[in-house]
């Protein structure tokens, strides 16, 4: 037990540059509190003791914002940053180093009995305020943007964005990317004032049409090469 709360706290160290000490986490830390918390109600819950479970969750919840069914199972280095508003349901399973924000919900989508809620892979991050519903599964290492609904697996490595959720998806790497950029400085037109895999849908459809253009591009000189010849 004291290994794990070692192990939390330096979670808390490791990617919340807010932290400052060891007291001020454990006093001050919601989501530090609230995980601390559920590995108790979770061990209470595993011995059949349902009612104080769920009675100890709850009042987690009333001090912290965060509600953690006792059944939901959490891997190590789980990490919490803010938490206010965060709902995880009885079915949902957490991998190994994952990280969500505030607002976030692992809900169910339906009220029959058994597996209802999604399964989170090593790994994931979750951006504030996105909604994972149903029994999917997120990969590993997947990243989930802020706001997003999503209902369908992720493939590990992912990043999804959007109502509904959609992944977004770099096309055959850097030689594409480059592509893109000289297609853009040919024309006259900056097409990466932001990081080059920023999930903006405005910028993958500027993508789409530099993909074009290019492809375009290839094809005249094509012909032109074709005239040319005798």
């Amino acid at each position: 037990m004291f290994e794990t709360f070692k192990e939390e706290i330096q979670v808390v160290f490791e990617r919340d540059p807010a932290a400052r000490s060891v007291p001020e986490t454990v006093l001050t830390c919601p989501g530090f509190q609230a995980i601390l918390m559920h590995r108790f109600n979770h061990w209470l819950w595993n011995k059949g003791l349902f009612l104080l479970a769920r009675v100890s969750a709850h009042l987690v919840r009333f001090f912290t914002g965060i509600e953690i069914h006792p059944g939901a199972r959490i891997g190590r280095r789980f990490f919490i940053d803010h938490g206010m508003g965060i709902v995880i349901g009885e079915t949902s399973e957490i991998g190994d180093d994952c990280s969500i924000y505030h607002g976030v919900t692992l809900g169910g989508t339906t009220w029959q009995k058994g597996k209802r809620h999604p399964t989170l892979e090593n790994n994931v991050v979750i951006g504030a305020g996105a909604k994972i519903l149903g029994p999917i599964t997120i990969g590993a290492g997947a990243r989930i943007g802020c706001n997003a609904v999503v209902v369908k697996d992720v493939p590990a490595g992912a990043t999804v964005v959007g109502v509904p959720g959609h992944v977004v998806v770099k096309k055959n790497g850097e030689e594409r990317a480059a592509q893109r950029e000289a297609m853009a400085k040919k024309i006259g037109f900056e097409a990466y004032a932001e990081r080059k895999d920023m999930p903006d849908p405005i910028q993958n459809a500027l993508d789409s049409i530099l993909d074009h253009m290019h492809k375009v591009d290839e094809e005249i000189s094509e012909l032109k090469d074709r005239l040319k010849k005798p």
